[in-house]
């Protein structure tokens, strides 16, 4: 029996592999980096990918070598802010933003019966999961809230498993960053890297864009390796 053979579900990252939701992080974060004084560069955009709220502040605030100045109390209001900025740009999202080839994966994998969950490090993604229509696809969205550290802490793709009652080696996990990838492995789960593959040079499958990304595309992946 190969590996592909025991596989019963799978758990989604959401920006970058159902809908490219990271544009409007990114809007939202600069305005937060202008605010704060730290310059904004392509470096720190791609260090906040797969990182919570918090963390993602807390990155930027160090990059402006700012730690002093903001303690947790302006941290928490600077974080609200965003969000806020953030919920109004998301409030625009409609099925026509979910990313190339993503609908007819899942359509295929519900047809085949895996169980689907969301292991995303946003609190907005049941919203933005609804925004697209694509809520009916999924058994569950682990909330980044209830796991004790977030990614690449394997913590939220562990919970992704175990709220579909199955074991880490039955389920497979999609993402576009390097975090995303680490958390998924310390989980035990099989990963597929979506994206630049020198980034995600750890990730147990590659595919360089989502339109790529097919049920028999991972099955011949794996079974090859």
């Amino acid at each position: 029996m190969s590996e592909f053979d025991v596989i019963k579900g799978f758990a989604f990252d959401m920006d970058g592999v159902l809908a490219d939701t990271a544009r409007f992080h990114t809007i939202a974060w600069r305005k937060i980096a202008d605010e704060v004084g730290t310059t904004w560069t392509k470096e720190l955009e791609e260090g906040l990918k797969g990182i919570d709220r918090m963390g993602s502040l807390a990155l930027i605030i160090s990059a402006g070598r700012h730690d002093d100045e903001y303690d947790q109390s302006a941290r928490e209001a600077l974080a609200e802010k965003k969000n806020t900025n953030y919920r109004e740009l998301i409030s625009t999202l409609t099925p026509a933003d979910i990313l190339p080839g993503m609908q007819q994966f899942l359509d295929e994998l519900k047809a085949a019966n895996y169980q689907l969950s969301v292991a995303s490090a946003s609190k907005n993604a049941p919203f933005i999961i609804e925004r697209l229509g694509l809520a009916d696809y999924f058994e569950a969205v682990v909330d980044p809230a209830s796991v004790a550290a977030g990614k690449p802490d394997p913590a939220i793709f562990a919970a992704a498993a175990k709220v579909l009652n199955l074991e880490p080696e039955q389920v497979i996990g999609l993402e576009d960053s390097a975090a995303g990838i680490q958390s998924i492995n310390g989980a035990g789960e099989i990963s597929v890297g979506i994206g630049n593959a020198n980034v995600l040079a750890e990730a147990d499958v590659n595919f360089d864009k989502t339109a790529d990304v097919t049920l028999n595309a991972i099955k011949v992946a794996l079974d090859s390796k």
